[in-house]
């Protein structure tokens, strides 16, 4: 009979160490948390201390019941739950709900799940860490107060079903503030001139970018200012003033984060986040190999840290060493630049053994999970490789008083790149031409090419985007980043439309009400904080429940606040103009998971719904009927005719009712500005407060 008794998270990790453990342990799963706070109620009592109340999960009876019965047969129980903040708080509910002797049970971490992992952190039991699972508390009790305070406020200004969160409100604010940047910006237009030049003796032109006037950079705002600068450079003489050859370096990246490996697995893979950790949930639990049965291919996937351990770091050495060469393993790694906070008691994501090449498990995993594996394990070869050694030449050609310049850079040493290829590493054509110029070689000038460009908006944020935002910001931590964005989205405060997330209706009335009900909540400033908070809490600096006892009566001040102002506002049923074909009564507008749409208020005895098309009050410039506002199938506001398809006319931007004063074309809002909808136009004035 088994003397010992592992209790893990997942039941996908159960075999694996059972075999790594032999026959004197038991390893049973505990399918993650088994307490938490009870769903009808706040549980948390604000007037005594701020006691958590925590129930069972239910369905989680039968499992604790067979737990129980595992420990009373066992001298020694393991609680081996996620080496994290969760991980600690799951394994004290654990020892609460199980009634754990302290002297029979033991906490036990590994950041992969090998062989030599797990046994040596049986060397390495301890007891159960209270300040991890204080912070862990503090995060739950924190999110727990905003949302069953703040989401009712939620059900009663806009619809039930709705919810607040500590994190995905701020989440929700950071992409309503990029749309509004997006809205305001006004184009401003700019020219580039390059030369085409002949270098004698090649047949091949040298293409060289027009800078500015000696040493001073100029900036072409219009056709006319290119036009000038023509006449000048047609007929004056190109000659190379100075040629200047280097080298560069460029360093090897370092290994993946949860932030950073979300962000790549998007931008290359065009995974979701919430893919992206499935699939690592399984490479870190385990797939079957053929001949080697179930083998844990990565490291822990929720960590900030970039650390590697000395193990890791040898097996990686000896692997390039002879896989590609002496010259190609660093001596030195990579290392970050100082971070805020970084949960150093980890690692960075990486594979559990170098040695096993994708290419060795690619017919015995999934594509995607195949994918996702590749690019860790790049990324970490990568990241223990020397660095990419590139030769540089850089040439300044002068024409009359003007000077433009090209340059280009070649590889001389290729280092990681052998392994790992940086999107913003772009291959040069200019580099053979270049080898060949130097401060004599005679140009002439072939034909100068005038291209007109206009300055564009900041990007929509993605979800690779928006996690980095909220790790740039401070926001959340890296077990948050993913189920944030799936709950906004979720939510249907965001929709997304070609990798872009855009905020629908519904998420610009949730968004506005916070930042007026509940403007701390929604800083990012605010929240940053608090995150730094709790990492004091972990690191034994700061009591939790001080945290607590700061927070709440401020939130709960806020919210009686806000629930006076809400009872003096009658929030009816706005009627509309049309008339129920079904029953006769004048229809109402209500607000669904997409926005408004249109009821009968007859409800339930008639269940008549239809589409909501608002009227601006404006009529359409192509047809001459009322311009409404629509939505794209996910959500996105735009403006159209009410003909719908039957006409062309749209706008992502509000039109106004004022015509252009030069075209008499169609004006839109853009920021504080009016803009013309006719581009030969280009017409655009400040805009009125009325408008």
């Amino acid at each position: 009979m088994a003397k010992n008794l592992v209790i893990v998270e997942s039941p996908a990790k159960v075999k694996t160490i059972k075999k790594f453990l032999g026959s004197n342990y038991e390893v049973m799963a505990s399918q993650g948390h088994v307490r938490d706070f009870p769903k009808s109620q706040l549980g948390i009592d604000t007037e005594h201390d701020y006691t958590p109340k925590y129930i069972t999960i239910r369905g989680k009876g039968d499992i604790l019941a067979s737990l129980r019965k595992n420990v009373k047969k066992a001298d020694k129980v393991y609680l081996a739950t996620d080496p994290d903040r969760e991980g600690e708080a799951i394994s004290w509910h654990l020892s609460k709900a199980l009634n754990l002797d302290e002297k029979k049970f033991y906490r036990i971490t590994f950041n992969e799940i090998t062989k030599s992992a797990v046994k040596e952190s049986l060397k390495h039991a301890r007891k159960i860490d209270m300040d991890l699972v204080n912070a862990q508390q503090a995060r739950r009790m924190m999110d727990r107060m905003v949302g069953y305070k703040i989401s009712p406020l939620l059900w009663a200004k806009i619809k039930r079903g709705l919810s607040a969160g500590r994190v995905q409100s701020v989440a929700l604010r950071i992409i309503c503030d990029r749309e509004d940047e997006i809205n305001a910006f006004i184009p401003e237009e700019y020219w580039t001139v390059d030369a085409k030049l002949k270098l004698e003796g090649e047949k091949k032109p040298l293409i060289a970018h027009f800078a500015g006037k000696g040493d001073e950079k100029v900036q072409l705002h219009s056709k006319a200012e290119v036009d000038a600068l023509h006449r000048e450079l047609q007929n004056a003489d190109y000659q190379v003033e100075e040629v200047k050859r280097g080298t560069r370096t460029k360093k090897a990246p370092l290994p993946y984060t949860t932030s950073t490996l979300q962000q790549d697995a998007g931008r290359k893979l065009n995974f979701t986040t919430q893919k992206t950790m499935r699939i690592a949930q399984q490479l870190y639990e385990g797939v079957d190999i053929k001949g080697k049965g179930t083998v844990a291919l990565i490291s822990y996937l929720r960590t900030d840290s970039t650390r590697v351990s000395e193990e890791a770091q040898e097996m990686a050495k000896r692997f390039i060493g002879d896989t590609y060469g002496e010259q190609y393993a660093a001596q030195v790694a990579t290392v970050a630049a100082g971070k805020n906070k970084i949960q150093d008691a980890h690692e960075a994501i990486r594979p559990s053994d170098v040695e096993i090449t994708p290419s060795s498990v690619k017919d015995f995993i999934s594509k995607d999970q195949y994918k996702l594996y590749q690019l860790i394990w790049k990324r970490f070869v990568a990241s223990r490789m020397t660095d990419a050694q590139f030769e540089t030449t850089a040439v300044t050609i002068l024409a009359g008083e003007y000077s433009f310049h090209v340059s280009a850079s070649k590889p001389v040493f290729d280092g990681f790149m052998s392994v790992y290829t940086i999107d913003d590493e772009e291959k040069d054509e200019s580099n053979v031409l270049l080898n060949a110029i130097e401060k004599d070689s005679k140009l002439s000038l072939l034909e100068l090419e005038e291209k007109q460009h206009f300055t564009q908006p900041p990007a929509h944020y993605t979800e690779a985007s928006l996690v980095s935002a909220m790790e740039e910001f401070g926001i959340g931590r890296p077990s948050t980043y993913s189920p944030t964005i799936t709950t906004i989205q979720a939510r249907h405060y965001v929709t997304k439309e070609n990798k872009n997330l855009y905020v629908t209706e519904l998420g610009e009335v949730v968004n506005n009400m916070m930042k007026d009900a509940f403007p701390s909540i929604v800083d990012t400033g605010f929240t940053a904080n608090l995150e730094g908070l709790l990492d004091r809490v972990e690191d034994g600096e700061v009591d939790w429940k001080t945290i607590i006892e700061n927070f709440y009566p401020d939130l709960e001040a806020a919210v009686n606040k806000a629930e006076a102002e809400l009872e003096q506002v009658t929030i009816r049923d706005e009627e509309s103009d049309e008339t129920c074909e079904l029953c006769g009564r004048t229809m109402v507008i209500k607000y669904g998971p997409h926005g408004k749409f249109l009821a009968c208020p007859g409800f339930p005895e008639c269940r008549n719904t239809k589409p909501y098309l608002e009227k601006i009050g404006i009529k359409c410039p192509v047809c001459g009927k009322e311009l409404v506002i629509r939505k794209t199938k996910k959500g996105r506001k735009f403006y159209g005719c009410e003909s719908g398809t039957d006409c062309s006319f749209m706008s992502w931007n509000r039109p106004v009712e004022t015509p252009c004063e030069k075209c008499g074309s169609l004006m839109v809002i853009k920021g504080n500005k009016l803009v013309c909808t006719n581009e030969a136009c280009g017409f655009m004035t400040e805009r009125k407060k009325d408008e």
